[in-house]
């Protein structure tokens, strides 16, 4: 009897147990849900700037980049650098393959078949002709470029980035003074 007893507690405290992760699991995808990047499409960051001035930063990538997939994953995903870039721009994911018919400053940008794939003309505009992905351009209050990075960040390195264009730091400080003078804050460390 003491036996079936002891077997009785063991599966009730496991089956109690069982129930704890589903509520911490529930409890992080609310929080991970509160720091994701919220990504907007081009045209919603192009009418949202036109109400309240806010800089946009474009993440300019291709469906078959495995570094853009891997800024996803790991930098965007990053729940203080998220938070700090949902508050200081308009974050859009810009497929540079995409074929849908854009407008910026006036002008009509469409696909252009290239080869087996292709690019978008607006693509090719904002990066120079450099298509080389990832690649985050900077877009002040006014719609106008300012800087292409090109190349995967990891989070610490993208926090400095993300810093330096937020608070208009590029206006007056070289970037090898601020990076060499920068603290890093937005960042947890385990």
């Amino acid at each position: 009897m003491k036996r079936l007893s002891a077997i009785l507690i063991i599966f009730f405290t496991l089956i109690a147990l069982s129930f704890k992760p589903v509520e911490n699991t529930r409890e992080l995808h609310q929080q991970e849900v509160k720091t994701a990047v919220n990504w907007l499409s081009w045209e919603e960051a192009m009418a949202l700037s036109q109400k309240d001035k806010k800089k946009i930063l474009l993440s300019v990538y291709t469906d078959w980049c495995g570094w853009c997939k891997r800024m996803d994953t790991v930098t965007f995903e990053e729940p203080g650098l998220a938070r700090y870039l949902n508050e200081n721009f308009y974050p859009v994911k810009f497929d540079a393959e995409q074929r849908t018919e854009l407008e910026y400053k006036g002008k009509s940008y469409n696909f252009v078949k290239n080869g087996k794939r292709g690019y978008h003309e607006l693509a090719a505009e904002l990066l120079k002709g450099r298509l080389s992905f990832p690649t985050v351009v900077f877009l002040d209050e006014n719609q106008e470029v300012i800087q292409s990075i090109v190349g995967f960040k990891p989070p610490q390195e993208f926090e400095i980035i993300a810093t330096y264009f937020a608070q208009n730091r590029y206006k007056d400080t070289p970037w090898s003074v601020y990076q060499q003078n920068y603290k890093p804050g937005l960042i947890k460390k385990d």
